[in-house]
Parts: C-alpha cells; structure tokens; sequence
C-alpha cells in the first residue's frame, strides 16, 4: 500500500469515528433503557426526535399483564403542569402518543408504571424530544454525503503534511467546495424543510450546527487563500483541519432550532387521535 493511499485509509477511519461520536453523543440519540417492576422486565426506546408530521408513539415493552401505564409530557422550558396520558396494552406493549408540535418545538416526557402497590418512572429522568419537519430524501441524503465528504477531505487534506512534497492545492480546493455545497447549500435547504428558516446562526441566532459550518468554512477559506498566497501553508492547512475536527466532535443539534413556548400559545398545539 503506497503513502497516499495509507492516508487515505487514515483519514477515512478518522471521519467515521468522529461521525460516530457526534451521532451516539448528540441530544437526538434515543434514549434506551430497562428495568424491573415486581420482578418483571420492562424496557423501552425514548426517541428524542421526531421527523414530519403526525403525533409521536411512545411504547414501552412489559410482559406482566398487570401492569399498567400512564405516558406524561409537557412543554418543555414552561411552567405547565403534566399531561398524562393512559397507555393502552396491545400484546406485550403499553403505548400512547405525544401531540404533534410545531417545527423546532420540544416536549419533556417519562413514563410511569404501575403494579400492585409498586411504581416506576422509566426512564429514569424525563427525556426531551425535538419536533422537526420531515426533510425530503432528494436533499437529505446529499447533503449527509457532501458533509461526510468534506469531512474526510479534510483529514486528507491535513495528513498531505506527512507527504515529502505535499500538494495541498487541488485538495484544499476540493475540500472548500464540498464543504460549501454541503454545509451552506445543501445545509440551510434542509434547516428550512426541518425548522422553517434556512439559517439560524450568526447573525440571526445561536445554533449551534449553523454557526459551526459557518466557523469550519472561514477556516478552510483562510486556508485556501494561504494555499495560494505563501509558500509554506503547512499551517494554516493543519490548522483548518484541527479546527474542523474538533468543532465537528461537539455532538449534532446542541444549541439547535427551539421554539419559543413563551410566545407561543398552548391553543396552536394540535393533538391528532387519529395519528
């Protein structure tokens, strides 16, 4: 295997990693979790995230017949009092529904079961779910790819420094570009279909994932016109890369899209039976 290509699989095996770890420790991961009531198991998958339209179903898997369940939920960040739902049993599933909520609107929830004179909260502290609304494929998949892309052109275009002669150019190019449809294209088309606006980062607002394509691209922009301009671009080329990286490695969605509750009234919250 030649040096280029060892790179190449280097900087594969970095970007799948780093995608990883913001996939499984961003605020969207479900949450899944079991327990025991009266000896009997109980478990369940607590999604926090809920794509297009329609209410959220929330089951929970418990065997004992006995047993019973009731799902609560409120508005998250209020002061409303919980809601609580009885969940109906279907085989060995208790399940009910959380309403539907605007774009970018979030709602706490648990589930508490009962049995006898035994009670149990699963999981064990509420979980926060974030409406959004649904992305079509045709975006969504290109925009994931040109992210991942940019992503591992970037860690190739960083490791050319262990090249005896590395040629940064057509890489940073490439790496700027891919970045650019992606995170600014592609990215504010899917914010838009998701949360309604295209762009809530600087200078409109504080998302986190916005502001972070935004900080990642000024890097590689700086980095290309070093390319151009010195000599030596080692490193501002390094430099670009780190910093991608390591604002990559913030997990995906924090300090993302939220709807403001206090300026939204309770009224405009629809909650669909039929869903």
């Amino acid at each position: 295997m030649g040096r280029r290509t060892s790179l190449w699989v280097i900087a594969f095996i970095i970007t799948v990693t780093t995608a990883y770890y913001q996939r499984v420790t961003g605020p969207t991961y479900p949450v899944k979790e079991k327990m025991t009531i009266d000896g009997s198991s109980i478990s369940g998958v607590f999604d926090r995230s809920h794509d297009g339209d329609g209410n959220h179903l929330v089951e929970v898997k418990v065997t004992d017949t006995n047993v019973i369940g009731n799902l609560y939920w409120k508005r998250y960040k209020t002061n409303d009092d919980w809601n609580i739902i009885l969940m109906k049993r279907e085989d060995d599933k208790l399940s009910a529904s959380l309403p539907h909520q605007p774009p970018a609107g979030k709602l706490l929830y648990k589930v508490v079961l009962q049995s006898g004179n035994s009670d149990i909260t699963i999981p064990s502290e509420p979980v926060v779910i974030r409406f959004k609304g649904a992305v079509p494929l045709y975006f969504l998949i290109p925009h994931v790819i040109f992210m991942f892309m940019a992503m591992l052109l970037a860690a190739r275009t960083g490791l050319e420094i262990f090249n005896k002669e590395p040629k940064f150019y057509k890489l940073t190019t490439y790496t700027l570009i891919i970045l650019f449809v992606g995170g600014l294209i592609l990215g504010p088309i899917v914010q838009k279909y998701a949360f309604g606006e295209f762009w809530t980062g600087v200078p409109f607002g504080i998302d986190l994932t916005d502001n972070k394509t935004l900080i990642a691209f000024i890097g590689w922009l700086v980095a290309f016109i070093a390319v151009q301009r010195n000599k030596n671009p080692k490193f501002w080329v390094v430099f670009a890369a780190i910093l991608m990286f390591v604002i990559f490695l913030i997990p995906h969605s924090v300090l993302g899209s939220e709807l403001d509750y206090n300026k939204y009234e309770k009224s405009n919250i629809i909650f669909d039976e039929s869903k």
